[in-house]
């Protein structure tokens, strides 16, 4: 029978279960690592900011802080 339950991995690598109630018995298991979440908003907002970016007035407005100019 499977149980999936949810846990913490500290710096060492020990497992504590995040419901203090969670008992992990003993015996094998599978772990699926969560990775954080990106920043959607970032991510949606790239598109757009690279569109302005690629405008001619936001060249010449950036122009004084480019080197050799």
């Amino acid at each position: 029978m499977l149980h999936t339950i949810e846990v913490e991995i500290d710096s060492t690598g020990h497992i504590q279960p995040i419901d203090p109630v969670s008992r992990i018995p003993a015996g094998r298991a599978l772990l699926t690592l969560l990775t954080p979440p990106a920043d959607e908003t970032a991510l949606l907002s790239e598109a757009a900011l690279a569109e302005d970016w690629s405008k001619a007035e936001e060249d010449e407005a950036w122009a004084h802080l480019q080197p050799g100019t």
